[in-house]
Formats: structure tokens, C-alpha cells, sequence
């Protein structure tokens, strides 16, 4: 992976890390999907392939511990503050951790990350544009496993 991609997608991670949780409400979805998006879409060709969602710097750049694992803690600074009805990190992990250790491996990650990917490209074109984004941006993917 290039430099310019690894910068990319830690300005992305940091940026959502940042944000207000008044972005994160039903009004700030939107203008969160379309950061989100233009930060992935490395080749800026107005879609997001799979492996420009799950890039191999993505874990890399949550798992700020270093300890191979992404816990609640790590996963909602990314996320931000919790507001009421916001589905926690906790509870995001536990659909996806197959140990039930309470953290996600890079392989548990992974496996979510492309089901969700599955989940978005609702056209089945095998990526996912900015409307398709858009309507899945805030929505939880709770009781997969």
C-alpha cells in the first residue's frame, strides 16, 4: 500500500475520531457518508471497490494499542460520544466477535467489514457509490454472527 493511501485513510480515521457527536445525528449522516466516502475512494473514480473498504491499513490504524485486537474502547473513539439510542461499541463488537473475547481480531474485522460491503453495494455491482453509502451510513449491523 502507498504512503499517500495509508495518509488518506489515517486522516480519515482521525477526522472521524474528532467529529462532534452532533455530526453523528440523523442530519450529520449525509455529510459523514460523503467524507467517509472521499477519503476511500482512493482512485477517485466514484466508488468504493472492496479493497478500497477494507484496506489493509484499516485495522493497522484503529488498533491504536497495538495488541492485535480492536476493543470497544478503540472502536468508539472512532465512532465518537455515545447519544441516546446510539447503538455502543460494545455492542457493535458482539455481533462480530466469533471468540467472544470482547475485542475483534483482524480476521473477525475483516469478515465484518465484507459483510457489510456485501450489505452496502445494494445494486450488487460488486461496489459501493455514495447513495449506496449514504443509505447505510448509521445503521448498526447488530445480531450477525
Amino acid at each position: 500500500m502507498t504512503v499517500p493511501v495509508l495518509l488518506r485513510i489515517y486522516a480519515l480515521t482521525l477526522a472521524l475520531a474528532l467529529l462532534p457527536a452532533s455530526i453523528c445525528s440523523a442530519q450529520g449522516l449525509p455529510a459523514m457518508a460523503t467524507a467517509r466516502f472521499q477519503a476511500l475512494d482512493v482512485n477517485q473514480d466514484g466508488v468504493l471497490s472492496k479493497y478500497e473498504y477494507d484496506s489493509d491499513a484499516a485495522f493497522a490504524s484503529l488498533d491504536n494499542d497495538r495488541n492485535g485486537g480492536l476493543s470497544a474502547e478503540e472502536l468508539q473513539a472512532l465512532l465518537g460520544s455515545e447519544e441516546d439510542g446510539a447503538v455502543s461499541a460494545a455492542k457493535r463488537i458482539v455481533s462480530s466477535d466469533l471468540d467472544n473475547n470482547g475485542e475483534l481480531s483482524e480476521d473477525e474485522l475483516r469478515r465484518s467489514l465484507d459483510f457489510r460491503f456485501q450489505w452496502l453495494d445494494s445494486n450488487k455491482d460488486g461496489n459501493v457509490d455514495l447513495a449506496e453509502l449514504q443509505a447505510g451510513m448509521g445503521v448498526p449491523m447488530i445480531g450477525r454472527k
